[in-house]
């Protein structure tokens, strides 16, 4: 198994691709070991001394080191890790876990699903090949909430990405969207 590195704008975040689905159809976003209890691969890469952040996408997995922590000694261990747990056929995520669930206003679903359609073809593709993602997490009195993930999380552009890029392209095709706000 071959398994790709790639590095992303933030510099305590890389990008590991192992040539097959991680996560299809979803992304996860674990900020501590607690959180990531739900999935077998993340609950590995925290087991790693220096993982202070794991991402799972549709293909990929983003890890964020801890600032004392240098990616020569710690970027072995995670392919090493992202290596056996493929190889064993482990899951991924456990079969109980539940992701995020929306907060849209049932008069407010078909502009929610205007947003989402502009988000995943405008915004998430170019997020991705970054080492992130952005999950719509709700719409209410014209207002978008949006939750930054993997190496977007962390990275000191992600506010001025949020707020110049993606509310200026949402305002401009959907008249109904005042602000985008990043949830917690």
């Amino acid at each position: 198994m071959f398994i790709e590195t790639e590095g992303t704008p933030n510099p305590a975040t890389l990008k590991f691709l192992p040539g097959r689905e991680v996560l299809p159809g979803h992304t996860a976003d674990f900020a501590d070991a607690d959180a990531a209890l739900i999935s077998p691969l993340a609950d590995a890469l925290f087991g790693l001394k220096g993982v202070a952040r794991v991402f799972l996408g549709t293909d990929f997995v983003t890890i964020t080191k801890t600032d004392e922590t240098e990616w020569q000694a710690l970027r072995p261990q995670v392919l090493g890790v992202i290596m056996e747990h493929f190889v064993a056929g482990k899951p991924v995520m456990s079969e109980l876990a539940k992701l995020d669930v929306e907060d849209v206003a049932p008069e407010d679903r078909e502009i929610a699903d205007q947003i989402k359609d502009l988000l995943e073809t405008r915004v998430r593709p170019a997020v991705a090949s970054d080492g992130g993602d952005i999950i719509f997490r709700g719409f209410r009195d014209g207002v978008v909430t949006l939750k930054m993930q993997g190496s977007c999380a962390g990275c000191p552009s992600s506010t001025a990405t949020l707020k110049h890029g993606i509310e200026n392209l949402l305002k401009h095709y959907i008249p109904e969207v005042q602000s985008v706000t990043q949830a917690a």
